[in-house]
């Protein structure tokens, strides 16, 4: 372990504009691997952003499908279909079978 280190402190005094360079590069590459424009939270944002995106494409089809919903219920069609499926409600005469899933 001391010859190495021996032998690094060597090339250190030999050359060390070549060591202060290649310092600066080894800290630059680090910096931009993990400092906070860096490559990981590039793509950890990158994933989040995916993500969201999917979330709003599902929000938007939940916005179309309640606003024809919403438009359609006051027509007397849509409102005997709420009111047999919700409140098992039901014309005079017939007979109804309730079906409950466990």
């Amino acid at each position: 372990m001391t010859k190495y280190l021996t032998e690094l402190w060597d090339l250190i005094r030999l050359n060390p504009k070549k060591f202060v360079i290649r310092a600066l590069l080894v800290l630059a590459a680090i910096g931009f691997i993990f400092g906070d424009f860096g490559l990981v939270t590039r793509i950890s944002m990158e994933l989040e952003n995916r993500k969201l995106e999917k979330l709003l494409a599902e929000e938007q089809e939940k916005i179309v499908e309640l606003r024809s919903t919403i438009k359609n219920a006051y027509q007397p069609d849509s409102v005997e279909k709420v009111a047999r499926e919700r409140f098992n409600f039901h014309k005079k005469g017939e007979t109804v079978f309730i079906i409950r899933e466990k």
